[in-house]
């Protein structure tokens, strides 16, 4: 495409065509790659995800498509001057905003820990810069929303996915740089909000499995699993008659061949009583996904995204 590039500007609102390269000067690769810095196996990007139990999927924000122009974007390095290249433009909205090589880099890196031995940066790939589209949407949508983030959500937050509000030692953990740690878990946490507000699925405790028998009587009745059985089964069981209240109910139907009362029953029974939790534990979890998913591709279906190739 002929002579249309970003400016590396990133509060320029210049008009780009889709497929335009950034004409910026790059390393040439050597037959063998520089080795980079070793980082940790995983990203805190992808902790802080895992430990909110499917807050999104992928990312911050997840897989969610939404229309791309895009070329490949070659593995090519760049120096620390082109840090501030735009290597996309998105709209959302109406507006148009930039994301240039330091963004991307720093979602989940600090510039140091990403820095190659000769001192160039690899070039971020295509999915880490719609990553990084994807997360500053979904902040936009927490703010429309008037979401806010205190310090005490904030350490609330970390405390519970994270185990510590020590940002230091979190960042030097996942080589990240302090305030950018910050950043993303007041992200997370703000997104962890927005979710509350949208599903509307009740997510029931997820269930502990029953404890096996440690003399192997597993057909010995007992009152702990007869108790274990009671309190999965909640309203469904009687305890002023020790039976069913209603015999076709989820959980007397599961468990019509074993013998139940309050004060007795098998290993086999509660293992038959910890099915039907789960299930409907996995259930209710699966459509709470399914709405938050719905939720947030609703919002990325009215955005698109111009990625940039570099010439060397």
């Amino acid at each position: 495409m002929a002579d249309t590039k970003p400016d590396k500007k990133k509060d320029s609102k210049e008009d780009v065509k889709p497929n335009a390269k950034a004409d910026i000067k790059v390393v040439a690769k050597a037959d063998k790659p520089a080795p980079k810095k070793p980082k940790p196996a995983v990203s805190l990007v992808l902790t802080i995800v895992i430990a909110a139990a499917c807050l999104v999927c992928g990312g911050l924000v997840g897989h969610f498509a939404f229309p791309t122009t895009a070329a490949s974007l070659d593995q090519q390095t760049l120096q620390e001057a082109d840090l501030d290249t735009v290597v996309a433009r998105y709209t959302y909205k109406g507006q148009t905003y930039d994301i240039t090589a330091r963004e991307v880099i720093t979602q989940s890196s600090s510039l140091d820990s990403a820095k190659n031995d000769d001192g160039s940066y690899t070039m971020p790939t295509a999915d880490n810069i719609v990553d990084v589209a994807r997360n500053q949407i979904m902040q936009k949508v927490v703010e429309a929303q008037g979401i806010t983030v205190s310090d005490d959500d904030m350490d609330s937050y970390a405390q519970s996915y994270l185990g510590s509000t020590d940002y230091a030692s979190i960042a030097s953990q996942y080589g990240m740089d302090e305030d950018s740690v910050k950043d993303l878990v007041r992200q997370s946490c703000g997104l962890s909000k927005l979710r509350s507000t949208v599903v509307t699925q009740q997510i029931p405790t997820q269930p502990t499995a029953p404890t096996k028998p440690a003399d192997g009587a597993e057909d010995t009745p007992t009152a702990d699993y007869a108790t274990y059985i009671i309190n999965l089964a909640g309203d469904e069981w009687d305890s002023s008659t020790g039976t069913w209240k209603d015999s076709s109910s989820t959980y007397a139907s599961a468990l019509a061949d074993y013998q139940i009362t309050n004060d007795s029953a098998t290993y086999a029974a509660a293992q038959a009583a910890y099915y039907v939790a789960y299930q409907q534990y996995a259930t209710a979890t699966q459509t709470a996904s399914q709405q938050w998913t719905n939720y947030v591709n609703g919002e990325l279906s009215g955005a698109s995204i111009q990625i940039y190739t570099l010439e060397a």
